[in-house]
């Protein structure tokens, strides 16, 4: 539980970032930095708005970024449950870094390509919330447990034949890898849906000698969909489910339990109570100003609440028509998939800010955003306006690099790797 061994990167690999060269691969630098390292860069500090970075541009707030990481540590500690946060939210091993040395167990990843990011940096403990069935895979899996003695590896099982898929590209590996009995519902995703087909799932790993039954996992996001009572009552019939076959299992007494994405963690830890519980929140690390604003349970239920630490700044590119502005903002740029941006502030050509009162986003095309103004906004052509993202998890993968602002200053770059 809280106090288990702190899991480290690779310092020097982290480093290495820094030494990247800026160039036109990374959209929204400076044009005049090219040829000059990431880490130079971020060492001029510059202004965001007049330092030559260009937009449409998302960027990181540092101060909501450690609001939220510390939040999220403290909320665990507090309830007495572990946190290996999901990497497919960030895809960044800068947050990875600062999240395990705030305390996380672990990092979680969903596939070989976020496995080998996470091992690239050198994360030790991974969980993959998914079934790892490719034989290609699984051997490179096994040499990585015999070149690193303290790579602990974890992942989901939900059937007889991907056990024996497994074991058998493994076979030889000089370790086992730890394995979850993963619980599904009906009509969901992947996962058992009795415990006849769980137990023989429990029963064909403990065969395998290069697996290792470790626990029961699941996630509740797939059967509750929003926060009405009916869909909490869903999430907590679910997850009781899994808690009770996690007890009927013959499971090692280090055994975990893993649920926990970032709409209903609050739930997780009072129907584990007293179990090693890991979540796998993820979004938590910059919340949004849409779908888990909504749902998230601190602020819900309980505080203090997360902020949103993105921010997508877009340019004022055109005024056709009274109430209309076009942004420099699109599909290419900010997620859409779970709500549209909300415009926030615009920041005027003179340095000062105005709210953008009674505004809306009407629509994304591929590069611009249609902007219904407010009675009370005022956005000129060449304005800036500061939209706030719905939903972190499909922005990220959209930019290589982020930069971290405090204020207006750029203090930091953060590299993506999708």
């Amino acid at each position: 539980m809280p106090g288990e061994a702190v899991v480290v990167v690779d310092a020097d690999a982290l480093r290495r970032l820094g030494d990247e060269r800026i160039d036109w691969r990374f959209k929204g630098m400076p044009a005049d930095a090219d040829g000059m390292t990431v880490a130079e860069l971020a060492a001029e500090r510059r202004n965001l708005f007049d330092g030559g970075f260009h937009p449409p541009l998302v960027v990181l707030d540092a101060g909501a970024l450690e609001h939220n990481l510390t939040t999220m540590r403290d909320w665990c500690e507090r309830h007495g449950v572990l946190l290996a946060p999901h990497g497919k939210t960030t895809m960044a091993p800068q947050l990875y870094a600062r999240q395990l040395e705030l305390g996380a167990w672990g990092i979680s990843v969903a596939n070989f390509a976020q496995l080998r990011v996470a091992r690239a940096f050198g994360v030790r403990r991974v969980l993959v919330a998914n079934e790892l069935l490719d034989p290609a895979g699984l051997v490179w899996v096994a040499g990585e447990l015999a070149r690193d003695p303290e790579f602990h590896l974890l992942c989901f099982a939900d059937s007889v034949r991907g056990v024996e898929l497994m074991a058998a590209a493994l076979r030889g590996s000089v370790r086992p890898v730890d394995i979850l009995v993963e619980l599904g519902a009906s009509g969901g995703r992947a996962g058992v849906r009795d415990v006849a087909t769980a137990e023989a799932v429990a029963a064909a790993v403990g065969a395998a000698p290069e697996l290792r039954l470790a626990g029961v996992a699941g996630y509740e996001g797939a059967v509750g969909h929003g926060t009405t009572p009916e869909s909490l009552a869903t999430v907590d019939r679910y997850l009781r489910d899994l808690r009770a076959l996690a007890e009927r299992l013959d499971l090692p007494g280090d055994a975990i339990l893993s649920a926990g994405g970032s709409a209903f963690f609050d739930q997780v830890a009072d129907v584990f109570d007293g179990t090693r519980t890991v979540l796998r929140s993820g979004a938590y690390i910059t919340h949004d100003d849409g779908f888990y604003r909504d749902v998230s349970p601190l602020g819900r239920t309980e505080g203090p609440s997360f902020v949103s630490a993105l921010h997508a700044w877009a340019q004022v590119t055109s005024h056709p028509e009274p109430g209309l502005a076009l942004l420099t903002l699109g599909r290419r740029d900010v997620s859409f998939d779970q709500g549209l941006p909300e415009p926030h502030t615009v920041r005027h050509a003179d340095g000062t800010r105005s709210p953008a009162t009674d505004s809306r986003l009407t629509e994304l095309n591929d590069q611009h955003a249609f902007l219904k103004l407010g009675p009370d906004t005022k956005a000129e052509v060449g304005d800036w306006v500061d939209c706030g993202p719905s939903h972190p998890c499909t922005v990220f993968d959209k930019w290589q690099l982020l930069p971290v602002v405090d204020g207006e200053t750029v203090v930091d770059l953060i590299r993506t790797w999708f």
